[in-house]
């Protein structure tokens, strides 16, 4: 675990073993592909963030518990579903549920994690937590169905990448962010900057993720390089490139063929770290760090506050 969640280090244990509890079935198959999914492992930043932002108010874990296993049971179900959805075998070095046991079991297991999570929020009687989840939960199934249905289109633009992240990647991180907060009695004004820093925290951390997509050590990143491309997913390096790039009409070609060798993908990924994609990317990655570091300044002054600024500082520089 990486330390700057030293102070929430036991909790995330106790997160752990919870969402272990929770996934037993009575069905052994669902155990076991939900348990599958669990010890591939992951960064657990979603339960981090909410069990953090409480910590701001309140120290009382059992006020944040089920939020922050619902939280990662959310996202793993994503995991689940998005790995049939781009037919992905391996997610962090380990193979997926898809790899398998395939395409329908993979589905159901997505399924039967959401739904644990939704008993879980049930406990809570704030509506505010059931509300932001069910309308995250509503905008992330918008932004898959939106970059399906654009795939290997050379004409996407700013707006439908922006709008894809949001919906990917930022919209959950900012509701573990105010969520957290408000589970633990937070005033208003203070769960809002903590959702909006959670907000611009997500985007960078998706625009960070479609940069090492190219450029990162494959075995750190657990899974081939290159993979947007060849799932016709366009980031923001390449849109970058696909205007600014002397070689951009090869580049559209590129993008648009659907099966992909490692040579066009290659090719692909050297006209963008030619026109400056990268860069570019890296440095719009900091401008989301700066902003969301700004909502951190009237928080209460108390040491977690300073993780905050830590993890933002992180997502800027990680290589994983």
């Amino acid at each position: 675990m990486l330390d700057f969640f030293s102070q929430v280090r036991e909790d995330l244990q106790v997160v752990e073993h919870e969402i272990k509890a929770i996934v037993q079935s009575r069905d052994p198959l669902l155990t076991q592909t939900s348990m599958h999914l669990l010890n591939a492992g992951g960064k657990r930043l979603r339960p981090a963030f909410a069990l953090l932002a409480g910590k701001l108010y309140n120290d009382n874990l059992d006020k944040l518990l089920p939020l922050a296993v619902a939280l990662e049971l959310i996202h793993m179900a994503t995991l689940v579903h998005d790995d049939v959805v781009d037919d992905s075998l391996t997610r962090r070095g380990t193979p997926t549920v898809k790899a398998n046991w395939g395409n329908k079991i993979s589905m159901h297991t997505g399924d039967y994690l959401f739904a644990k999570s939704l008993v879980l929020i049930s406990r809570y009687e704030n509506p505010i937590i059931a509300r932001v989840l069910a309308e995250t939960s509503v905008k992330m199934c918008e932004g898959e169905i939106h970059q399906i249905s654009t795939a290997y289109s050379a004409g996407q633009n700013w707006r439908d990448y922006f709008y894809r992240i949001e919906r990917k990647t930022a919209l959950l991180i900012a509701a573990s962010c105010q969520l957290g907060a408000v589970a633990a009695g937070a005033p208003e004004k203070d769960h809002r900057r903590l959702r909006r820093y959670g907000h611009q925290l997500g985007m960078a951390f998706q625009i960070t993720d479609d940069i090492l997509d190219m450029v990162a050590d494959q075995q750190l990143l657990g899974k081939p390089i290159g993979g947007d491309l060849r799932q016709g997913i366009l980031t923001m390096p390449v849109i970058y490139s696909l205007e600014k790039s002397p070689q951009r009409k090869r580049l559209r070609e590129l993008v648009e063929i659907q099966d992909k060798t490692d040579e066009q993908v290659s090719e692909a990924i050297e006209i963008i770290k030619e026109a400056g994609g990268i860069e570019f990317s890296f440095h719009a990655a900091r401008r989301y760090i700066e902003k969301s570091k700004s909502n951190l300044v009237s928080l209460p002054d108390k040491p977690v506050k300073q993780t905050f600024y830590q993890i933002a500082d992180f997502i800027g520089i990680r290589r994983f």
